[in-house]
């Protein structure tokens, strides 16, 4: 991948949010770490800390946790031109609660903590960039624990197709049950459902 194509969306993104020169760009760029990384990889396991903040310029990844049966709980899924790492581990090195692998072949642009305090000291606006990928998050967390609570399972399944419309093409219906808290089952009904209507 010629390096030109690689910088190119993340930088789309990244001056979407900001205004930078071109020098500024350029450094950031030579701060990330392009990684091609298989399908069923483990980008962090639980116990293990997370040393990355991945950009994904092609792929699909997914972030959970095993609960107290052993059941796989999806908290997220992140596709092209999203950002995923464990936040809270990656920021106060502590080991994470949580599992990231990679659902298709993943092009990934990489920051470590290290190269991130690079950026931050030598680009200080870039802390803006990082403090609205958080808000985003969090944004985003909490959107999805009222829906939990608050909405039936048909409704949990239309909030989701807004948010994720390419994921029921290419990911298990099983994932897409366990991120939505229902059976596979129970979520091959719903799509029937919307189907007929």
């Amino acid at each position: 991948m010629n390096s030109i194509n690689m910088f190119e969306t993340i930088n789309n993104n990244i001056c979407k949010n900001g205004e930078f020169t071109p020098a500024e760009i350029d450094y950031f760029n030579t701060l990330l770490q392009y990684k091609e990384v298989p399908k069923k990889t483990l980008l962090l396991q639980e116990g293990e800390i997370c040393n990355f903040e991945a950009y994904i310029i092609k792929g699909c990844i997914r972030k959970y946790y095993i609960d107290e049966n052993g059941f796989e709980v999806i908290l997220q899924f992140a596709i092209e031109d999203w950002w995923i790492s464990d936040i809270s581990s990656f920021h106060e090195k502590k080991p994470s609660n949580l599992f990231i692998e990679t659902l298709d072949d993943c092009k990934l642009l990489m920051l470590t903590p290290e190269t991130k305090e690079k950026l931050l000291h030598k680009v200080p606006k870039f802390e803006r960039i990082f403090r609205l990928l958080v808000q985003r998050n969090l944004s985003s967390m909490q959107n999805r624990l009222i829906n939990t609570i608050a909405k039936t399972a048909k409704e949990k399944y239309v909030e989701f197709i807004k948010l994720y419309p390419s994921i029921p093409q290419r990911v298990a219906q099983h994932y897409i049950a366990s991120y939505l808290g229902i059976s596979a089952e129970f979520l091959s009904k719903i799509r029937t459902k919307l189907a007929k209507q």
